[in-house]
């Protein structure tokens, strides 16, 4: 393997963040990242975001909220 470098791990690190990448581009990446502090902060922001993006959609609407939506949906 080849250091990809900063732009391409920069490119590709969502696909990276959610395992779609091809296992030879995710291990270039991940290689590149042992030695650049720069991409390895990117990807710890990636993943503290999806992170909570993850919990925040496990959260249940208010009740309200939900009566509120279905009764705009019935009148569509």
């Amino acid at each position: 393997m080849t250091d990809c470098g900063c732009e391409k791990a920069k490119a590709e690190l969502e696909e990276y963040l959610h395992n779609e990448l091809a296992s030879n581009d995710a291990a270039d990446i991940a290689e590149h990242m042992e030695h650049c502090e720069d991409c390895t902060t990117e990807h710890l922001i990636g993943l503290k975001l999806t992170l909570k993006v993850r919990q925040a959609c496990q959260e249940k609407a208010p009740e309200e909220l939900l009566i509120a939506i279905r009764s705009r949906l019935e009148n569509v």
